[in-house]
């Protein structure tokens, strides 16, 4: 298993999921930190490092998920950020060891570490979140940036022979739907596109959101027909 020093911030650890890992029963693994400040994450005790809790051990995960080889069917990695972490590579191939599949969840602001992990085997399928069109970028995430990266993992992740989801959550006051068609353009040709409509968690790094007008299922629903149209068009 693990015989080498790995720097790895593991803040939560969900022993079994049905909806992270499409079609496969997963474990789910929480990485903290992560570069973004966005509003309406739900997951603020992995972004804010004042509400960091103690890091679970990368030893007792591993040991966790070798008992359950015959059990579980893929392992997710989600954030915070994972590619924060310049230990991830070695992680997920102590994971791929194992024999699992691994999805990692991405906001794609490391293309170079995204190429490396899919370039070496180590992920079978990713989901990236675009925060919104480049111009909206910096509002949406909370900090200054880079959108050129953004794209970047976008071209990589479209020229990789993996599975892959790029996905949107919708907040009324943040994306029109003019918004929604400029990503559709940029990832016009893309195997599947999700939006997400923004569903209040019982945490968020900004609660002002909670007050914000939503989009209703049915507007969503709308948005999707017509995003569809132009990213398969």
């Amino acid at each position: 298993m693990c015989n080498h020093d790995i720097e790895m911030l593991i803040g939560g650890f969900q022993k079994s999921s049905l909806i992270d890992y499409p079609g496969r029963i997963c474990a789910t693994i929480f990485t903290m930190g992560c570069n973004f400040r966005c509003l309406y994450c739900h997951n603020p005790e992995l972004v804010m490092p004042q509400l960091y809790r103690e890091p679970i051990s990368e030893e007792e995960v591993l040991g966790f998920l070798e008992k359950r080889k015959a059990v579980l069917e893929g392992i997710t990695v989600t954030g915070g950020e994972p590619l924060l972490h310049k230990d991830l590579p070695l992680f997920l191939k102590d994971i791929k060891e194992m024999g699992y599949a691994i999805k990692l969840d991405t906001n794609g602001s490391f293309p170079e570490r995204l190429r490396q992990v899919i370039d070496e085997g180590l992920v079978d399928y990713v989901a990236m979140d675009i925060k919104g069109p480049l111009s909206k970028y910096n509002l949406i995430a909370g900090v200054t940036m880079d959108t050129g990266d953004i794209k970047k993992s976008i071209d990589i992740i479209m020229n990789s022979n993996i599975y892959y989801t790029f996905r949107t959550t919708v907040i009324k006051s943040l994306l029109t739907i003019e918004d929604l068609r400029l990503i559709a353009q940029m990832i016009k040709g893309a195997g599947r596109y999700v939006l997400q409509r923004f569903v209040a968690g019982n945490k968020l790094v900004d609660d002002s959101c909670r007050e914000r007008e939503k989009y209703s299922l049915e507007e969503i629903q709308k948005f999707q027909e017509e995003i569809d149209n132009i990213v398969s068009g």
